[in-house]
């Protein structure tokens, strides 16, 4: 009869063994990995490298298609200045496309001549309405897509005519 010890021993050395073996069997495939991993890494940065297109108007597309596209342009109105006016704003999305007589945007300042919250601007495009907004009251520049209102217009209430 064997005594429970010697099964035991027989039990890790055949556990030593197969770990051994294991270990002495990764080098090989962890080498042919990694050269496999090296190889494709190397095949990747030709298509990573390619630049990514900048976003562009699709006058044909709805309003949520465009969307990105007039982010990027406030986005960059608000970089240039974050405190930027109405105006700037206007100006720079007629620059990119916009149509200019489809634009609204609410006053710089109160009627008491102080600085506004935040500022609106909007574009009438395609049966909607693109809507951003800036400003320290609103954290910053926001925007969304939105139906265009029973007025005919997109933003609420009192707006500045854009006669520049």
């Amino acid at each position: 009869m064997r005594s429970p010890r010697t099964g035991s021993a027989l039990l890790l050395g055949l556990a030593v063994t197969v770990s051994l073996a294991a270990c002495s069997a990764a080098p090989a495939a962890t080498s042919s990995s990694t050269a496999t991993a090296s190889a494709s890494a190397s095949a990747r940065p030709t298509a990573s490298a390619a630049p990514i297109p900048a976003p562009q108007l699709q006058p044909e597309k709805d309003a949520a298609a465009n969307l990105t596209y007039f982010d990027s342009v406030a986005t960059a109105v608000v970089t240039a200045d974050e405190n930027a006016g109405g105006r700037a704003f206007v100006d720079a999305l007629g620059a990119s496309g916009f149509d200019r007589a489809q634009m609204e945007v609410t006053f710089d300042e109160t009627n008491i001549d102080l600085p506004a919250d935040s500022i609106q601007f909007s574009v009438r495009f395609n049966g909607e309405c693109l809507i951003g907004q800036n400003g320290p009251a609103t954290g910053g520049y926001h925007s969304a897509v939105t139906a265009i209102l029973a007025s005919g217009t997109c933003l609420v209430g009192a707006t500045r005519q854009i006669d520049w």
